[in-house]
């Protein structure tokens, strides 16, 4: 546990073999042991799975799950594949390219691939930040089962309830050092936010909001190559949350209002204008800002600086004959970092230094900057540590506020309940229900996205 930046993610890439140490040791079975690469980690018995996904997308399920994995001894692809895939709940063919897969079955596949090497510890970074609950609970019932095995987990996790329920022992980080090591059956959720932060969290209860607006979004019908026949409004000051399990079409209904999928039949509209996006650029014209699901390969150049990930969508506000006004670039920058709470050593360093959490908040930061009136939030808390979502949760509350509307795709439950006005969810594509979130329950949303998808199609 710790918070973003406090070298979780890099102790496990020093223990995978990614990340070379300056000091220190790391025994095994009590024997110093040398990791300088990843085959050591594998050949030592130590598997990961990464908080950014390490796959190679232009390469298909099988061939990621065999590449470099020194279990594959010239078998069939697909009778050594089959059975990993099939434990994590993951029902693709071996032949499909990873490119064509979601977030969240890309993380089942990393899942699968760490399993089929055999490992004796697997470390698990993150690794439920794009799962729904049915994924989450097959995990854990994975979980269990390594442990009766004798496989050792070290879990990575901002979630509470997750680490609560799975883990045995909790070691907390606090800016590259540990600060205790504690019996989880021996202390408490605000307890260990204490050790994390150093302070007192407080986890804030949505404020009150008016009373909706006036409709900003107005969707017909909409079907595209995913979705089939959706419908519903968006209202001024209406955060909008959209649940459903992995491939219900959740991500699909943002590409469709920001241009990225073509529209097969229906019709949306934006403050009863007509809306037909062709490209991005189109729907930023028309005031739509849309905070992709995968930040590294849809929503940052991971090589650029921190500053011009951040203003890349407003440079054309501070060009004067050609130039950017770097004073107001920086000035726009500072006052939108300062509000979310990003931490960076210096605005200049590329992106792909930060933190995950702190890399979402980047992301974050170029769509508070262009300001829309409509924004589509696709899992923006996905690997942001608890301090640093209760600030997301104050910005989305303050948007609301301010007359936005939000829609906020999530797959924690409690963050649709605490967030949001309604919830909308759907399955295989469809919209199954719609729900007042002062009146739902976690079972209500769960049954309802689970209920289309077991057949009962009334």
């Amino acid at each position: 546990m710790g918070e973003n930046g406090a070298g979780k993610s890099t102790l496990a890439k020093v223990l995978a073999g990614v990340v070379k140490p300056d000091n220190g040791r790391i025994l095994m079975d009590g024997e110093p042991v040398r990791i300088e690469r990843p085959l050591d980690a594998q050949r030592c018995g130590i598997g990961i799975i990464f908080q950014e996904l390490d796959l190679f997308p232009h390469l298909t399920v099988g061939e990621n799950m065999v590449i470099a994995n020194l279990r594959f001894q010239e078998a069939g692809i697909e009778e050594f594949c089959r059975p990993f895939l099939e434990q994590v709940g993951l029902a693709r063919g071996v032949n499909e390219l990873v490119r064509a897969l979601p977030i969240g079955e890309r993380q089942l596949l990393a899942i699968a691939r760490a399993l089929s090497m055999d490992a004796r510890v697997i470390l698990m970074d993150e690794p439920t930040s794009s799962l729904f609950d049915d994924s989450v609970e097959r995990l854990f019932r994975l979980i269990r089962d390594l442990k009766t095995r004798g496989v050792s987990v070290v879990y990575v996790s901002h979630k509470m309830d997750e680490i609560f329920h799975i883990c045995d022992r909790a070691t907390v980080l606090r800016d590259g050092q540990t600060v205790d090591t504690i019996e989880i059956a021996a202390t408490s959720p605000a307890e260990i936010i204490r050790q994390m932060v150093g302070r007192d969290v407080i986890v804030a209860a949505r404020p009150y909001r008016r009373p909706a607006g006036d409709v900003v979004l107005a969707v017909d019908n909409l079907t595209t190559a995913k979705l089939r026949g959706v419908s519903f409004e968006l209202r001024r000051s209406e955060v909008l949350g959209i649940a459903g399990l992995v491939g219900s079409g959740r991500t699909e209904l943002g590409a469709a209002l920001f241009g990225l999928d073509r529209v097969k039949t229906g019709s949306m509209r934006v403050r009863g204008e007509p809306l037909s996006p062709r490209s991005p650029r189109d729907a930023m014209e028309l005031g739509i800002g849309f905070v992709p699901e995968d930040r590294r390969l849809e929503g940052l150049m991971m090589n650029m600086s921190v500053l011009h990930n951040g203003t890349i969508g407003v440079l054309e506000g501070f060009e004067e004959w050609g130039f950017v006004r770097s004073k107001q670039e920086m000035s726009a920058w500072e006052s939108v970092a300062r509000r979310l709470a990003v931490d960076c050593a210096s605005p200049a360093a590329p992106v792909r230094t930060l933190s995950g959490g702190n890399q979402q908040k980047v992301l974050f930061a170029r769509w508070l900057l262009l300001n829309p009136d409509l924004l589509f939030l696709d899992d923006p808390t996905r690997g942001v540590d608890v301090g640093a979502k209760q600030d997301v949760y104050r910005i989305i509350d303050s948007l609301a506020a301010e007359g936005k509307g939000i829609m906020l795709v999530s797959s924690e439950l409690p963050e649709l309940l605490r967030c949001c006005d309604r919830i909308l969810v759907l399955c295989e594509g469809r919209q199954v229900a719609v729900y007042d979130a002062r009146e739902a329950t976690q079972e209500q949303i769960m049954t309802a996205a689970t209920n289309f998808a077991a057949g009962n199609r009334n």
